[in-house]
């Protein structure tokens, strides 16, 4: 059984709409996309690459506002703060991968080191924030908690913002308005590919 799967059956364990239930899920798809972005070239290559830097840049910007909050409150502060600066340096990551030409040996060395760097991180959520986060809080919490996640995702920027990754203020602060540049700007570039 991969990863992934395990995560898809942990969280098939949770209550619908419980908040680590929704990260988990969303750890298995990232596992997924990389796989995809490894096994493709060309203009598959593109748009698996993509959707994943999509996926982990709403997902990490949710989880700075949403759930660090309260992971700070039961799983400490210091590993809060680890989780973030991790985000951070994986969002810088992301910013220079977006920019590089998919098909060349640099993207492929550098993609290969994110990708283990991104399920390191996601293995440490798992085993230390989220315990903590079901253990200090209510099965309704945890549903209130996976409903702002999916309200902060609806809203998070697309891209990567070194400036604001693991700033959970910074966040709430600028999110919204870059969201809504970088889904002009998504919009735009899909309406380009078409013509």
């Amino acid at each position: 059984m991969s990863r992934a799967d395990e995560e898809r059956e942990q969280a098939g364990q949770l209550p619908e709409g419980d908040v680590v239930g929704m990260l988990l899920e969303q750890h298995a798809r990232i596992r997924d996309l990389f796989t995809q972005v490894r096994a493709a070239h060309g203009d598959d290559r593109r748009e698996a690459f993509d959707q994943l830097r999509v996926l982990l840049a709403v997902h990490e910007t949710a989880e700075e506002m949403i759930v660090r909050p309260v992971a700070k409150k039961t799983a400490g502060a210091a590993e809060a703060e680890a989780r973030n600066q991790e985000e951070a340096e994986a969002n810088k990551v992301l910013a220079q991968l977006e920019k590089m030409d998919l098909e060349s040996a640099e993207f492929e060395r550098k993609f290969a080191e994110f990708e283990r760097a991104v399920a390191e991180h996601a293995d440490q959520e798992e085993r230390e924030e989220f315990p903590a986060i079901r253990a200090g809080r209510s099965e309704d919490q945890l549903k209130q908690m996976g409903s702002s996640l999916r309200v902060a995702e609806a809203t998070a920027p697309t891209h990567p913002h070194p400036t604001a990754a693991g700033k959970p203020a910074a966040q709430w602060a600028v999110g919204p308005f870059v969201s809504m540049v970088d889904r002009t700007r998504d919009a735009i570039n899909a309406a380009r590919s078409k013509h």
